[in-house]
């Protein structure tokens, strides 16, 4: 199935990008080779393979949590651009409410 550039168009509203008509025609064709490579990636035969989260048997290896006091609010907001309540002040973004 092709995308078209409204697939292109939903998807970047979806992501809060704006595209030109002539950046959504031109994305459309390289979206549908970067889906049909995850396409291809599916139809490969894994009925006999475990599932993993690595290509090597990787054991993590963590050090024990130290617990050490941590540095005072004023020090930590000191370079702070603004900072409300003792914590830090950042704009609001995506037009939320408060």
């Amino acid at each position: 199935m092709a995308l078209s550039p409204d697939d292109v168009a939903a998807l970047a509203r979806l992501a809060r990008i704006e595209l030109t008509d002539d950046e959504l025609a031109h994305l459309a064709p390289q979206l549908d080779v970067i889906l049909e490579s995850v396409a291809s990636v599916s139809d490969v035969a894994t009925a006999d393979i475990p599932p993993t989260s690595h290509a090597l048997p990787l054991t993590n290896v963590f050090r024990e949590d130290v617990v050490r006091p941590s540095l005072p609010v004023d020090e930590v907001l000191a370079g702070a651009p603004a900072a409300e309540q003792d914590r830090f002040r950042v704009p609001r973004i995506l037009g939320e409410e408060a």
